[in-house]
Order: C-alpha cells, then structure tokens, then sequence
C-alpha cells in the first residue's frame, strides 16, 4: 500500500504540473538585458531616496507586461519603494494615459535578496512593437547599483530626491547610460523569442546612442516588418567585453563568462525557441584562447540548448586586422574557429557575418563601409548588414517546433515523459 500511495501522488504531481502549465499565462521576453556586476568602485552608481527611469526599446507587442530585475550581483538587500511602468512619449515624459503602477506578489514594494532576482505581477498595458517602454523605480534610502548592464547606449533618468514612479515627468537630477537593476520586460503572449548572445558587437558598441542600432534590433524590425508571421520577440543578452571561457576577476561588468551565464540569459528567457551565438573574439584578443577550446565552448552552449528544445545557431567571428588587439597568430585562431562553424558539424544554421563584412581585398579586415573606425566594431550600416543576413527561415524553422522551450522551467514534452515513465512503471509499484 505504500508503494500505491506513492505511485497515486506520482501521477497526481505529475497531472498537476501539467495542470498549472496549461493554465498559466504564456510569457514571452521583448526585451532583455545581460546583469554584469559588481563595477569597481570608480564606476558604481549611488542613489539615496531618488527614482529612476529607464528606458527599454520593445521587439514586440502586446497587451499584458511584467518587469523582471536582478540583485544578483548584489552584497544586500535591495528595496524597491515602488515600480512602474509606461510608454514614452519623449524623453523622460511619460505618454498619458500609459502609466502602470506595478506590485509583486499583490505588494507596492518588495525587498529582493542579495544574489536574487524578483519579477513582477503582469499589468495591463497595450506596448505596441518597436516603442520605448519607460520602468520609473523609486530606491528607498541609500541603493547601490552592484547589479547592473552597464552599456545600455540609451539616457536613463536619475530624480532629485523623493518617489516619481508616478509623476508624467520627473525632476532629473543626472542622466546614465546604464541598466541598473533591470533584467527583462515581458508579454503576456505566446509568441516565439530569438535570444542575441554575445559581447560588444552584440551589445552594440559604437552604435548611435538612444536610436537602437544594433544588430538585434535591425532584426526585430525586419520581423516586425512581416506582419503576423513577424511577431517574433528579439532579447539582447550581448556583454561589452564578455567572453565565452573566462570571467575575469577584476573586470565583472564584463559579465560571467558565457558559458556561466547561458542558463540565465539564454535558457531562462520566458518563450526562447532559439539562440544566435557570436562570442568568442574577446578570448581570442585577451587570452589568444586555442579554437579547439573556443570549440569545445560551443559545442556545449549547443548541447544545453538542445537539451531544452531550442535551435542553436552559429555566427562567425568578424574580422580585426588594425584594431589594437589584432596580430597574425590570433586571426588564425578567428580563422579555424570559422572555418569549424561553417562546417555546419555540430550548429543548426550559421550566419556568415564574417563573410558579409569582410573587406574583399583584405579578408582580415572589416571593410570601409561597415567599419565603426576602430575596426573590430561595425558602424550602424554594419549592424543593418548583420541584421540582414540572418536567414528568416531559422526563426521560420524554430517557431514551428512543437516542443519549444516554454521559459522558465523546462517544456511540455518533458513533462509528459516524467507522466509517461510514471505510467510504465505502475504494475511494479503496484506489486
């Protein structure tokens, strides 16, 4: 009888949690940051008794929106006093009739533990695609950003003393060009997620500021530019500086190292279906790291993401021939890792961004006209081009997987092999 009663509650469980999966609400990421921290103290932002607002650029669109923030990086608690959240009109105004106050847990105010991340209720908000989403937090007493994306290219908003999450415009003490805190703004919406991941070409160094140039955002609006089949979110997980094999001590707002942080940033996203990976240059450039280590890296951001459903795609690594990083050991290295990524032996696609901003007359380096000046990152032009050459038809092929990741807890094929085993092994329970 024993065994029976285990076997019920088994199967019980089991009916549960597929139960509570049909009936929860389908999230999906439309915006997303890497958290990276803590900064040396030359560079950590302080606040006391002040609000920020911070604006974020959607993907896509939809009627229902929570907010996702991140003290993981942090050494105390973090109060937030209150949260909301709105569509710009300009600046930092706040357009009428948009402002939502958010609550956690039914609660204004929550106190997020050290090394913890917190998500908020869902609101109802119509967030068109493409619009800039403004979140205003109100940081009670003295709030150090330990836990922050610093290279956000977009002004954020730092009050005079006192809470404005609620006010149209708010008295602005400072401007920022970071992310303190804030980790992600999702949607009520069973839509398909994309996730860039990588470093400062991804996070879109030398792009213009506050005009959302980067490469993933050209992509979100060529999606968008499809109509209904388009309604793909597109989550920026790039890290200036980040690598994929090591987390350097001294320098943390280059983020854990990409292999340490792919669960988080990459298989955490609430609807992701696939992945583009272009990381690897700063290995190379810091640590002139061998390609079959930059190989083996790879092939195990491939493995885990298959493991959860998702397609991983392959993005080879841009020329720098005359950046100060460059010399002929290290661009062989670039070269066998592209030359692995092209052999189509282990990623489900790859993207040729090599081969699509190289100089023809001189392959080592980025030509002219896609080239920022520094000539390891393109210029706004480079971005659109990179943008350009992702086939369509990868988002095409990981949209129709029946077995997608759903974020946020493992998918619904997993849960039903756990329901099926359980199933098979009933006449041994019951004897």
């Amino acid at each position: 009888m024993h065994l029976i009663r285990h076997f019920f509650f088994a199967l019980a469980l089991a009916s549960a949690v597929l139960h509570a999966a049909a009936q929860a609400p389908a999230w999906s990421g439309t915006w997303g940051a890497a958290p990276a921290g803590p900064p040396p103290a030359a560079r950590l932002l302080a606040f006391t008794d002040q609000t920020l607002r911070l604006v974020v650029h959607t993907s896509n669109g939809g009627n229902r929106v929570r907010i996702r923030l991140s003290n993981e990086m942090g050494s105390t608690p973090l109060r937030i006093g209150a949260a909301h959240i709105g569509v710009r009109a300009s600046g930092v105004v706040v357009a009428a009739g948009t402002d939502r106050a958010l609550t956690f847990g039914g609660a204004r105010t929550i106190t997020i533990a050290a090394g913890a991340r917190a998500v908020s209720d869902g609101v109802a908000l119509n967030v068109p695609a493409l619009a800039d989403v403004t979140v205003s937090l109100f940081l009670p007493g003295a709030s150090a950003a330990t836990t922050i994306h610093e290279s956000a290219f977009q002004t954020g908003y730092v009050s005079t003393p006192g809470d404005f999450t609620a006010s149209p415009a708010l008295p602005v003490k400072a401007t920022i060009g970071a992310w303190p805190f804030l980790a992600g703004v999702d949607l009520d919406l069973a839509a398909p997620v994309v996730v860039a991941f990588g470093d400062s070409i991804t996070d879109g160094l030398k792009s213009t500021p506050n005009a959302n140039r980067r490469w993933p955002d050209y992509l979100a609006l060529r999606l968008q530019s499809l109509g209904a089949t388009g309604r793909v979110g597109v989550v920026n997980r790039g890290i200036s500086a980040n690598q994929l094999l090591t987390t350097e001590p001294t320098g943390l707002l280059a983020g854990r190292a990409g292999l340490e942080r792919y669960d988080r940033d990459v298989l955490s996203t609430p609807g992701v279906r696939a992945v583009i990976v272009l990381i690897g240059i700063n290995d190379i450039s810091y640590h002139s790291a061998s390609a079959a280590r930059l190989i083996d890296g790879y092939r195990q951001l491939i493995a885990r993401g298959h493991a959860r459903g998702i397609r991983v795609y392959g993005a080879t690594l841009l020329p720098f021939e005359s950046s100060p990083y460059y010399t002929a050991p290290r661009d062989a290295i670039r070269q066998s890792v592209n030359s692995w990524i092209r052999s189509g032996a282990a990623f489900d696609g790859i993207i040729d961004f090599d081969a699509a901003l190289r100089d023809p007359a001189r392959p080592a380096r980025l030509l002219a006209a896609w080239d920022s000046g520094d000539h390891l990152h393109p210029n706004d032009a480079g971005y659109q081009r990179m943008a350009s050459q992702v086939p369509l038809g990868f988002v095409t092929a990981a949209v129709a997987q029946p077995d997608a990741a759903l974020g946020d807890g493992g998918t619904l094929q997993q849960f039903q092999q756990v329901q099926q085993v359980q199933q098979e092994r009933a006449p041994a329970l019951v004897d």
